[in-house]
């Protein structure tokens, strides 16, 4: 799938304008007061550069040239590296990693085990990988719990939104946190 980045980016900008909160992402993961942050599949940048706004050590990683070359562009303090997250390594561990706006519904199917892998090996021992995605739309919440468990993450919490409201079995959003033990 190809994007365009400034196209897609001016959605959030109009309802930032209009008075929208565009940031639940970023105030759910700065709940966790991590350190460093690896956005996997940070499309724009928006969630990147909000955190790093706070003083984190934020990298955004995606594979659409695109929507990193906005990202870019909006927000040159930000480390921007393009790649599949299915083999992305960039060689070192993060106390987050977060894979907001639906990252494991635009993996291409069958890889969904490997993309859980490939951030999964970002998260330190006793960081978390949080992930919010749709329900219903190809991939099982059971599925993305199992391929957590197979890269060595325990499931911590789950809500329904990025307010940490109760997540219900058949409500249509989850939010999930899943930690590396120590």
């Amino acid at each position: 799938m190809t994007w365009a980045g400034d196209e897609y980016q001016r959605r959030f900008d109009e309802l930032a304008a209009a008075g929208e909160d565009v940031h639940g992402e970023a105030r759910f993961v700065l709940a966790f007061a991590p350190d460093t942050v690896l956005d996997a599949g940070c499309g724009t940048g928006r969630v990147a550069s909000e955190l790093a706004r706070h003083g984190i050590a934020t990298v955004g990683v995606d594979c659409d040239a695109s929507m990193l070359a906005t990202a870019r562009a909006r927000d040159p303090t930000v480390v921007w590296h393009q790649c599949d997250l299915v083999a992305v390594d960039l060689g070192r561990t993060f106390d987050l990693v977060v894979m907001a706006g639906n990252v494991p519904l635009f993996t291409p199917a069958g890889t969904e085990a490997a993309l859980v892998a490939g951030c999964a090996r970002h998260v330190r021992p006793g960081g978390a990988l949080v992930a919010g995605f749709q329900l219903g739309r190809g991939y099982r919440l059971e599925d993305y719990d199992t391929h957590c468990d197979a890269a060595g993450l325990v499931l911590a919490e789950r809500y329904a939104t990025w307010d940490r409201a109760p997540f219900t079995p058949t409500g249509a959003y989850a939010v999930s946190v899943h930690r590396r033990p120590e």
